[in-house]
C-alpha cells in the first residue's frame, strides 16, 4: 500500500493544472497590479510609478509617521514628469535583460532579425533601440517673485568686431629665376620693376627683362666696353622707358617699346650707384657723394647738384607726390631734399633734415603711398633696422623672408604691390607673395593673364 501511496504523490507533483506558487509573476498579473495600484484615489504620478516597481522597493514613507507631505520648495527637489505603464513594462524588461547571465543570452536561439520584427508587430518599435525611460510631461512654473541665485560668472561670444584677421604670408619664395654673372655689390641698385609689369635686372654689363605677365626674357642692351659695368635701374612712372646708370660715369635713357638708347648723359665724376625719377627729372647718385637732377627734356640736363653725403650715395626715392627726394649713404645719413623747381636751383639747395640714427650704411628707402611724409629706411649689416621718420619720430619695424645664400642688394615691389622681387650676391631673383591683391585687379590679371608654369628658369 505505500508503494501506491507514492506513486499518488509523483502523480500530483508532476500535475500542471496545479498554480505555481514559487515562479516569477505572469505578464498580465503585473499588469493588473499596476492598474489597481494607479486607481487608487490620494497618490500623485511619481507614487504610482513607485508601487509599480515590485515590493522589493522601500516605501516611500517611513511606518509611522504623519501621512501630512512635507510641501516641495522651489528649488529644492527635481520634478518627476509622468510616466505610463508600458515604459515601465519596457523599462523592467530591459533592465531585466541586462542582469541575465552571459550563458542565457548566448542560449537565445532567435536570430537578431528575428527578434527586431517580432518586437516592432508586438510594440510598434524595435525594443533594442528603446530608452529605458522616457519623461514627459511639462516642468512646474516658479512662482511670482521667485528669483534664481545661479548667476551666469562667464560667457564669451565670437563677435565680428572680435575676429581678428591675420594676412599670410609666405616663407618660401613663389618662383626663382637665375641671375648668372651678377655683380656682388652691396651699395649698387641692379633691380626695378616697372608699372607695366617688367622687370629689369643688371647682370654685369647686360640688362634683360622679365615679362612678368607672359614669362618672357628679353635682351635690352649692352655696355661697349667689357670692363664696364651696370651700376644702377630705374623705370619713369608710365613704364615706357628705362634709365640706366653705368660705371663710366654715364646716364642712358632707353625705349623699352623699341629697345633703342635714347640719350646718354654724362656729369658725374665716378660711377652712377642710384636713380629715381620725378616726372621729367632723373635724379642720379654717384660715388662722389654727390646727387645731380636731370631735365630730359632739355639738352642741357644738368640742372642741379646737391651735397649732403661724404661717400657713396646708394640709396634715392622721390616721395608719392613729388616734394621730396630721400637719400641714403654709405656715411649712414639719411637726407631729405625739397622739390627741384623749374629752371633749376644750381649747387643752393640744402636739405631739410639730416639724420644719422643709423649704424651702416643706408641702401634701403621707401615712402609711404598714402602718407606722403612718411619715410621708411634700412641701414646695413652694422645696423639692421628699419626706421620710420616723421620729422623727428621714428618706429622699428621688420619682417624676414628667408630665401637667400647671401647678402640681399636690391628690393622691389610689383606694379601691383603685391610681389616683391629681391635679388642677393648668391645670383637668384626670388619673387615674394606677400601682400594682397586688389580683388579688382585680380580679376582683371586672371582674364589677361597667361604665364608659363615654369617656375624656375634663366634671365638668360
Amino acid at each position: 500500500m505505500a508503494q501506491f501511496g507514492f506513486e499518488n504523490d509523483i502523480h500530483s507533483i508532476l500535475k500542471l493544472d496545479m498554480p505555481i506558487t514559487n515562479g516569477p509573476m505572469a505578464r498580465w498579473q503585473r499588469k493588473a497590479s499596476s492598474s489597481s495600484s494607479s486607481a487608487l484615489s490620494g497618490l500623485s504620478p511619481s507614487k504610482s510609478a513607485n508601487v509599480s516597481l515590485g515590493s522589493s522597493k522601500t516605501p516611500s514613507k517611513t511606518p509611522g509617521k504623519s501621512k501630512k507631505q512635507t510641501p516641495c520648495k522651489m528649488g529644492g527637489d527635481r520634478f518627476i514628469p509622468v510616466r505610463n505603464n508600458k515604459q515601465m513594462d519596457v523599462a523592467s524588461f530591459l533592465l531585466t535583460k541586462e542582469n541575465e547571465p552571459v550563458e542565457a543570452k548566448n542560449n537565445t536561439a532567435l536570430s537578431s532579425e528575428t527578434q527586431k520584427a517580432w518586437s516592432i508587430s508586438l510594440n510598434g518599435y524595435n525594443i533594442e533601440d528603446a530608452k529605458i525611460l522616457h519623461l514627459g510631461g511639462r516642468p512646474l512654473n516658479a512662482p511670482e517673485g521667485y528669483q534664481n541665485n545661479l548667476k551666469v560668472l562667464y560667457s564669451q561670444a565670437t563677435t565680428p568686431a572680435s575676429v581678428k584677421k591675420t594676412r599670410y604670408i609666405s616663407s618660401t619664395p613663389d618662383r626663382i629665376l637665375d641671375a648668372p654673372e651678377l655683380r656682388n655689390d652691396f651699395y649698387l641698385n641692379l633691380l626695378d620693376w616697372s608699372s607695366r609689369n617688367f622687370l629689369a635686372v643688371a647682370l654685369h654689363n647686360n640688362v634683360y627683362l622679365w615679362d612678368a605677365t607672359r614669362g618672357d626674357i628679353i635682351f635690352l642692351m649692352k655696355l661697349e666696353r667689357e670692363e664696364d659695368y651696370v651700376c644702377s635701374l630705374s623705370w619713369t612712372k608710365e613704364g615706357s622707358y628705362l634709365a640706366v646708370g653705368t660705371s663710366d660715369c654715364k646716364v642712358q635713357l632707353w625705349d623699352v617699346e623699341h629697345q633703342k638708347r635714347v640719350r646718354s648723359m654724362a656729369s658725374h665724376t665716378a660711377r652712377v650707384g642710384s636713380l629715381s625719377w620725378n616726372d621729367h627729372i632723373l635724379s642720379s647718385g654717384s660715388r662722389s657723394g654727390h646727387i645731380h637732377h636731370h631735365d630730359v627734356r632739355v639738352a642741357e640736363h644738368h640742372i642741379c647738384t646737391l651735397t649732403g653725403h661724404s661717400q657713396e650715395v646708394c640709396g634715392l626715392q622721390w616721395s608719392p607726390d613729388g616734394r621730396y627726394l630721400a637719400s641714403g649713404g654709405n656715411d649712414n645719413l639719411v637726407c631729405v631734399w625739397p622739390r627741384v623747381q623749374d629752371g633749376g636751383l644750381g649747387n643752393r639747395s640744402q636739405a631739410i633734415h639730416k639724420w644719422s640714427d643709423h649704424q651702416g650704411a643706408v641702401k634701403a628707402l621707401a615712402w609711404c603711398p598714402w602718407q606722403p611724409n612718411i619715410l621708411a629706411s634700412g641701414g646695413g649689416t652694422s645696423d639692421r633696422h628699419i626706421r620710420v621718420w616723421n620729422v623727428s619720430i621714428y618706429l622699428f619695424i621688420f619682417v624676414e623672408l628667408h630665401g637667400h645664400d647671401d647678402r640681399v642688394f636690391n628690393v622691389t615691389l610689383s606694379p601691383d604691390a603685391s610681389t616683391i622681387a629681391t635679388i642677393s650676391g648668391d645670383e637668384i631673383i626670388c619673387l615674394w607673395k606677400s601682400f594682397e591683391m586688389d580683388p579688382v585687379k585680380k580679376a582683371k590679371e586672371k582674364m589677361v593673364k597667361s604665364t608659363t608654369n615654369i617656375t624656375h628658369q634663366s634671365i638668360r
